[in-house]
C-alpha cells in the first residue's frame, strides 16, 4: 500500500494558502498526488483538500501534526490531518430493510468499501440471517419510548467497546435522540428515500405518487437534530411518469436509495467531504 495523507482544511479565503500548504509538503520530502480548493465567495470561506505520498516524507505524524497547527494558525477554522493505512471503523444500524444493508456488505467484500465492519446493531431481528451470512455480530436492541434514553446507552457502550469510528444508518428506522448524535457530530450517515428537501418524513414514495412528480429521488446526508435536515452528500435522482404506480416508485426508489448511500459512505471513507455550516463540499 502507499502509504498517503490527507489534509482537510476550512478557513477564511486570503491570498497564499495553497503556496504555504504545498510548500510545507515539499520542504517535507512529500509528493502531491492530489490537490482540490473551493471559495465559497458569498461567506469568503476556503476549503482546501491535498493528498501526498509519505513514502519520502520526513516528519513523523506528531510532528506533521503540530507544524500543519503552527502553519495554518493565523487564518485556520479547522483542519483534519487524515491518513489511509488504518481503516475506518464503521457500524451498520439497520431495521427490517435489506436493500442498503445487503448492497454495503457485498461492495465490502468485494473490496470497493475499504473500511472494517465490526458490528451491525438492529432494532429488531430480521436481518441477523444476512449478517450471518457476511460473519458480522448482529446486535438487536429493542427501541420505543419507554426504553429509548436506555437502548441508546447501551448502543453507544456497543460503539465504544468496537472503537467504531462512523455509523451508517442503512434505513434504521429510528430517529437518534440529540445527546447521541452530539457524540457523532458529521460521522452518521443517513439514507433518505426522498430527494431531499422534498417530502421529508415517512412514505415520500407515496408523496411523490400523490404529487404527480416526473422525477423521485434518493438523499444520503449526515444526520443532525434536525429530521432529514443533515448536510447533504450525495443524491441520485431516476425519471417516472403517469404510468407508474408507487410500487414502481418504491422499486426504482431502492436502486437510487443504494446507489447513493453506497456514494456517501466511499466519499466520507477516501476523506472527500468537508462539512461547513449545513452544507457539504465534496471533493469528487
Amino acid at each position: 500500500m502507499n502509504k498517503k495523507a490527507v489534509l482537510l482544511l476550512v478557513c477564511r479565503d486570503e491570498p497564499g494558502i495553497v503556496s504555504r500548504v504545498s510548500n510545507f509538503i515539499f520542504q517535507n520530502g512529500g509528493n502531491i498526488l492530489d490537490s482540490d480548493q473551493h471559495c465559497d465567495l458569498e461567506t469568503q470561506t476556503f476549503f482546501l483538500r491535498i493528498e501526498w505520498s509519505l513514502e519520502n516524507f520526513k516528519l513523523s505524524r506528531e510532528a506533521a501534526q503540530r507544524q500543519i497547527e503552527a502553519l495554518t494558525q493565523s487564518f485556520r477554522i479547522s483542519t483534519q490531518l487524515k491518513y489511509n493505512d488504518s481503516l475506518a471503523r464503521l457500524a451498520l444500524f439497520v431495521s427490517k430493510y435489506p436493500h442498503c444493508l445487503y448492497d454495503l456488505l457485498v461492495r465490502h467484500q468485494l473490496g470497493e468499501l475499504e473500511v472494517e465492519i465490526p458490528l451491525i446493531i438492529s432494532n429488531h431481528s430480521e436481518l441477523k440471517s444476512v449478517a450471518q451470512h457476511f460473519k458480522i455480530p448482529f446486535h438487536v436492541l429493542s427501541v420505543n419510548a419507554q426504553n429509548k434514553t436506555q437502548a441508546e446507552a447501551a448502543q453507544i457502550k456497543l460503539l465504544q467497546d468496537h472503537q467504531i469510528d462512523f455509523i451508517v444508518l442503512a434505513r434504521y428506522m429510528q430517529v437518534l435522540s440529540a445527546d447521541f448524535i452530539s457524540k457523532y457530530s458529521h460521522r452518521i450517515i443517513n439514507i433518505h428515500h426522498s430527494f431531499l428537501p422534498a417530502f421529508v418524513g415517512a412514505k415520500p414514495y407515496h408523496q411523490a405518487y400523490a404529487r404527480g412528480v416526473k422525477v423521485i429521488g434518493a438523499t444520503s446526508h449526515y444526520v443532525t437534530e434536525e429530521v432529514d435536515q443533515g448536510p447533504i452528500i450525495a443524491q441520485q435522482v431516476a425519471e417516472v411518469s403517469h404510468r407508474d404506480r408507487v410500487e414502481d416508485l418504491v422499486r426504482k426508489g431502492r436502486d437510487l436509495e443504494r446507489s447513493a448511500l453506497a456514494h456517501a459512505v466511499r466519499m466520507h471513507v477516501q476523506h472527500r467531504v468537508l462539512a461547513y455550516k449545513n452544507k457539504t463540499i465534496v471533493f469528487e
